[in-house]
């Protein structure tokens, strides 16, 4: 397993005459897959909400896609089940697969009381997950259906942290409409994971199953973006690096040494994570002249080695006297991405606010970025919460979910 660098810059080419240029760097890292790879063991934890109001089909169809993940877990796999309402308890604790019949009897006796305290099933989870996190692809699946009422979501986000630098990944699911989109997608995008709506019971098993395609792909872990930048070139100052793929995550940048560090996780064979780094660059002598240089750092478990190093790729730019643009449509989509995102965003502030109008504003530029895309689904929903808003409607709960999480995109199978 190695890894797949390529980088594009949204202009291939550099007016010489220009003090200084905004230049969009693309970055696309994946892990690709030799034919002697052998797979990697996966270490996956369940934190499942089982609070009251989880009672009756709710909690049945989750029990129901909790079997078929273990039915899709291997041999050599192994697996954990944390169920908490106000409190937490572990009921299946983290163990190679050998007895499924015995783990799906105990996910059986789950029952529907109590409360919602999130943060002390992510607490037991990471436990959990941490006990076999050497050599293994380790990902927790957290289900709620509500609010963190007997919790504290600072706790969660701060647990969500501690995951990544356990080099573990949390992935959240919210189900039905009353879950806290604020917290569930700050764990995801702390932790490196992904945030799925299952707005109705018979999605439980599709969201799960989507999740697993994931899980199941990934290659690499632990995986950090390096970038060194030449002279004359710097990072924006305001959000200078989002992850655009498979969703949307605005990234956290560290320095090491003259080196700019960015946390990526897992790598996956078939999706590759998609990095968009907004550079200015000063002027140039004219010619081909290096901008940056790209490494990855990353740990391979099925060769049970950490801290690799990829190969250093240059990233050049053609600085031309006679500028003419050289555009490069691919990155002109990945822009797109991350505006349509950061619109929505803007838009769900001005809501908060109690701006209908404003927020209505944003979310129809939104939907015309989403056109320009080719993301027709995404436009829809963000056209039909905008057009709400005008005529001085409310948004549902559901509505503000699914205009969220379009605005990030959806995940894939």
């Amino acid at each position: 397993m190695k890894v797949g660098l390529q980088p594009a810059l949204n202009d291939a080419n550099l007016d010489a005459a220009q003090p200084s240029s905004q230049r969009q760097l693309s970055i696309s890292v994946s892990a690709i897959a030799d034919t002697v790879d052998r797979s990697v063991p996966l270490n996956l934890c369940l934190i499942l909400d089982h609070s009251g109001s989880m009672n009756g089909r709710p909690l049945d169809t989750v029990k129901k896609a909790a079997h078929r993940l273990v039915d899709r877990l291997s041999p050599g796999d192994r697996l954990s089940v944390i169920a908490f309402d106000h409190t937490a308890k572990v009921i299946v604790p983290n163990q190679p697969l050998e007895d499924p019949a015995r783990i799906k009897k105990q996910i059986d006796r789950l029952h529907a009381e109590g409360g919602t305290a999130i943060d002390a099933g992510l607490k037991l989870g990471i436990d959990e997950l941490a006990k076999a996190k050497k050599d293994t692809v380790s990902q927790a699946f957290l289900l709620t259906d509500g609010e963190n009422e007997h919790g504290d979501n600072n706790r969660c986000l701060k647990l969500a942290q501690l995951a990544a630098e356990y080099k573990l990944t949390l992935n959240t699911l919210g189900f039905g409409d009353h879950w806290n989109q604020d917290v569930l997608e700050k764990i995801a995008d702390a932790a490196g994971g992904t945030l799925a709506y299952i707005e109705h019971p018979e999605q439980a098993a599709e969201k799960f199953g989507l999740m697993f395609n994931r899980l199941s792909a990934v290659g690499l872990t632990n995986a950090y973006l390096l970038l060194s930048l030449m002279p004359k070139v710097r990072l924006a100052e305001l959000k200078p690096i989002a992850q655009v793929a498979p969703e949307v995550i605005e990234l956290p940048v560290q320095r090491e040494g003259e080196q700019f560090v960015v946390r990526l996780g897992d790598l996956m064979k078939n999706a590759p994570r998609v990095i968009l780094a907004n550079l200015y660059v000063g002027q140039l002598p004219q010619g081909r002249q290096p901008v940056a240089s790209l490494q990855v750092r990353y740990d391979n478990p099925a060769d049970r080695r950490e801290g690799l190093l990829s190969e250093v790729v240059p990233v050049d730019i053609n600085v031309l006297t006679a500028y003419q643009p050289s555009a490069n449509p691919q990155v002109q989509q990945h822009i797109l991405a991350l505006a349509k995102y950061r619109q929505t965003q803007l838009a769900e502030q001005k809501l908060q606010q109690g701006d209908r109008l404003g927020a209505a504003t944003m979310l129809q530029t939104a939907a015309k970025t989403a056109l320009q895309m080719g993301d027709k689904g995404a436009a829809t929903v963000l056209q039909s919460s905008a057009t709400q808003l005008q005529h001085g409607e409310e948004l549902s709960e559901a509505d503000r979910k699914k205009t969220r999480i379009v605005s990030k995109t959806v995940l894939q199978q």
